[in-house]
């Protein structure tokens, strides 16, 4: 369903929108973000999880003993 939505929707986009709107993300990543990444595909290299699904399965942990004390 999703497959056959975005040509629909993008039908009126110029190819110079699409290629701009590619740029523009790519042209925003300043050292932090490419630090993050970098460090990030390591962790999941390492631990087959990403550092959000550390932080979350930690939150949950701690919410789940704080809820049983």
């Amino acid at each position: 369903m999703i497959i056959l939505m975005i040509p629909i929707l993008t039908n009126s986009c110029t190819e110079f929108a699409i290629l701009a709107s590619g740029a523009s993300i790519a042209g925003t990543q300043n050292a932090y973000v490419k630090a993050y990444n970098g460090l990030d595909v390591l962790t999941i290299m390492r631990t087959e999880k990403d550092i959000k699904r550390h932080l979350y399965d930690t939150i949950k942990t701690n919410r789940s003993i704080k809820n049983n004390d």
